[in-house]
């Protein structure tokens, strides 16, 4: 019998108890099942990765983690929340894995917390969530942060979060109380975070920081299927920016909550196996899905496995 391939997932989220305690309505906002999984990293998410065959989760705070906190505030917390994170993995080493939490209300104290997380905690890299204060994070106030994820040899995974509010109000605000998914995953989350992809190509900061690394979950928020018409659309503006070479030098995509082999085929086609790796986005989507999809997967074995746990391992140095 074929041996069963070892699977990591990167986009795994919990949430810690003292972040969570800023955000009153966080609870509210997701279903009571989400909520009381995302409080677990513990024997229950556990059972849940061996009923489904999970072997390693990439631990990550959900949305909208820290960004939305100022820096007062947000520096000392991430710290005690990263030492926390850094705890459950010790307890489990070959089950857990972790990437930090950073304030990224001061640009400096996050890159110096990357910094920490990935040297002495063991940290595989860093979650953003959305925007910061209402600022797309390929701003120049964040750059530092990126130029110490380039030094450390580490990803940036970019995750979505709500769109900005003059966002919400001018596109989705007709329909965001029958449909209130249309500003999460359903489409303001690739909207957004799509946005944000298209704007690190263009600001520069792959000139500035040519080894940096960016994921970005949900098989790329769409992107690698506009690859075509990005490129000869930006083309045009003779600015010389080429955004296929680009965006396929510097960004790795997830499969969280995209359980779909034609999607998946066109990444395969427009960027390589090498570039794509799986992940489910537990607990907002449930790990059974995620490994009863892979069974479908239209791949050879060799990539398979790199899809499953080889790109991962070569770009987390797991």
């Amino acid at each position: 019998m074929t041996k069963k391939p070892q699977i990591i997932a990167l986009e795994e989220h919990y949430c810690d108890p003292e972040v969570k305690s800023r955000f009153e309505d966080l609870d509210a906002a997701l279903p009571p099942a989400v909520a009381a999984l995302l409080d677990d990293v513990g024997q229950g998410r556990l059972a849940d990765m061996n009923a489904a065959g999970i072997d390693i989760q990439v631990l990550s705070h959900s949305a909208p983690s820290l960004q939305k906190l100022d820096a007062d505030v947000a520096v000392p917390l991430a710290r005690r929340a990263n030492d926390r994170l850094s705890e459950t993995v010790r307890a489990h080493p070959d089950r857990f894995a972790a990437f930090a939490a950073l304030p990224t209300a001061d640009p400096q104290a996050a890159a110096d917390e990357l910094e920490r997380t990935v040297s002495r905690l063991g940290f595989k890299g860093a979650m953003l969530h959305g925007l910061a204060h209402g600022l797309f994070l390929d701003d120049k106030r964040f750059w530092p942060i990126f130029e110490r994820a380039q030094a450390l040899d580490v990803p940036i995974y970019m995750h979505p979060a709500i769109p900005h509010p003059a966002v919400i109000e001018a596109y989705y605000r007709d329909y965001v109380k029958e449909h209130p998914s249309i500003l999460r995953a359903a489409w303001g989350f690739t909207v957004e975070t799509a946005t944000q992809g298209v704007r690190f190509v263009l600001s520069g900061l792959f000139d500035a920081y040519p080894r940096l690394k960016i994921i970005l979950g949900h098989l790329g928020e769409g992107l690698p299927f506009t690859l075509w018409r990005l490129t000869m659309g930006f083309a045009r503006d003779g600015t010389g920016t080429n955004f296929r070479d680009t965006f396929c030098e510097h960004f790795y995509i997830t499969t969280s909550g995209f359980f779909s082999n034609p999607a998946l085929l066109c990444c395969v086609m427009e960027m390589g196996i090498d570039r794509i790796l799986f992940s489910v986005d537990y607990p907002f989507v449930d790990n059974v899905a995620g490994t009863t999809w892979i069974e479908t997967l239209p791949l050879s074995s060799e990539d398979r496995e790199k899809l499953l746990n080889g790109n991962a391992r070569k770009l987390l140095k797991l």
